[in-house]
């Protein structure tokens, strides 16, 4: 079955087509980070507006790619959400445009089930039961995965996730948009063990996180360095770095007590943070030493893109799910709401 995968849930659209048995035969992203670079984040109309302009053409760049036709399609899936509503909506209309005109079912999945499969689509993805690490600027989530649709939530932030705690503190240094990937370039410059930031919320049993309290201890911490005259780049190069490591110990023992807790010996870790390379060698580190085994996906297929969310959606078109004739663009969604493959979706977003 070849399945055309739409993402446009916020500022990258991601174009993909997957084939049930031949894989992934190509993909395209387009992401709008010098655009909204000027205005420090994301801007949702401009968002919106620029995946009107690019989606199209970016669909008949993957079938081109793959020697394909729009009639060779068997299904389209697009993301509905979580995301802003004015993208996600421009992701739906399109692929219900192009499933009514080829008369083939079009399917609404759900973005983080896409950042939780991505590592399907490497050379050796993992098997069930594992624990998922989702960590992105709108989401840190501990789950325990049976099989696609089978989730338990184990824990999640009570406030403020790791990503947007990431693009907080490079605005408190100064760093442009997007803010993640420069907090982690300008830690490597850190000097080690000059600030000892909080782990928040391991001194207590739970899976739960929350970084709104670092954020805070990371504004007093810039705070007192310029008022005493000493924001240097060094300083801020330590800060960053103190910063980082404290978020990486934190979600690194939270993954341990999961997977002790579960009794998994895989763990997946997905979502833009999930790029992040001390993040990656910590959790190595630490399933080493659990014999445990870690998964993710190639860096590409970190952020959002639209691989994932043709795969995601191949599985659950190829087990009879499909939407109805109502456009889903769904802002917040919680992800264990979702059937497994084998059910029928009855989650009431679909007629």
């Amino acid at each position: 079955m070849l399945i055309l995968g739409i993402e446009t849930s916020c500022d990258e659209t991601g174009v993909a087509l997957y084939h049930s048995e031949q894989g992934l035969l190509a993909h395209a992203l387009f992401s709008q980070i010098d655009m909204h670079a000027d205005y420090g984040g994301v801007v949702p109309e401009l968002a919106s507006r620029d995946h009107v302009r690019k989606l199209l053409p970016l669909c008949d760049q993957v079938l081109a790619e793959a020697g394909c036709s729009r009639q060779d399609l068997e299904g389209i899936a697009y993301t509905a959400g979580p995301g802003l509503v004015g993208a996600l909506m421009v992701g739906g209309s399109v692929a219900h445009a192009l499933g009514f005109a080829l008369g083939i079912p079009v399917l609404g999945v759900h973005h983080m089930e896409g950042h939780l499969l991505a590592p399907m689509l490497e050379p050796q993805p993992p098997a069930f039961p594992f624990v998922a690490l989702l960590v992105s600027g709108g989401h840190t989530q501990l789950v325990r995965v049976d099989g696609i649709g089978e989730y338990e939530m184990l824990g999640e932030s009570v406030d403020d996730a790791a990503g947007e705690a990431f693009d907080k503190t490079a605005k408190m240094l100064g760093l442009d948009y997007p803010g993640g990937p420069r907090v982690a370039a300008l830690a490597e410059k850190g000097t080690p063990d000059r600030y000892r930031f909080p782990r928040p919320m391991t001194d207590r049993p739970g899976l739960d996180f929350s970084f709104s309290g670092l954020k805070t201890f990371t504004l007093n911490t810039v705070t007192a360095a310029e008022e005493a005259g000493g924001l240097d780049d060094q300083t801020r190069a330590d800060i960053a770095l103190a910063f980082e490591a404290a978020v990486v110990d934190t979600l690194t023992i939270k993954c341990r007590r999961a997977l002790e807790q579960t009794g998994c010996k895989r763990l997946v870790i997905a979502g833009g943070v999930s790029a992040n390379k001390r993040l990656r060698a910590g959790l190595e580190k630490m399933t080493e030493k659990l014999r445990a085994g870690v998964f993710y996906a190639r860096p590409e297929f970190c952020t959002d893109n639209g691989a994932m969310i043709a795969y995601a959606g191949c599985q659950r078109i190829r087990a009879g799910q499909r939407d109805g004739d109502r456009i889903l663009a769904v802002p917040r969604w919680p992800m264990n709401t979702l059937p497994p493959v084998s059910q029928p979706r009855s989650n009431g977003l679909v007629d």
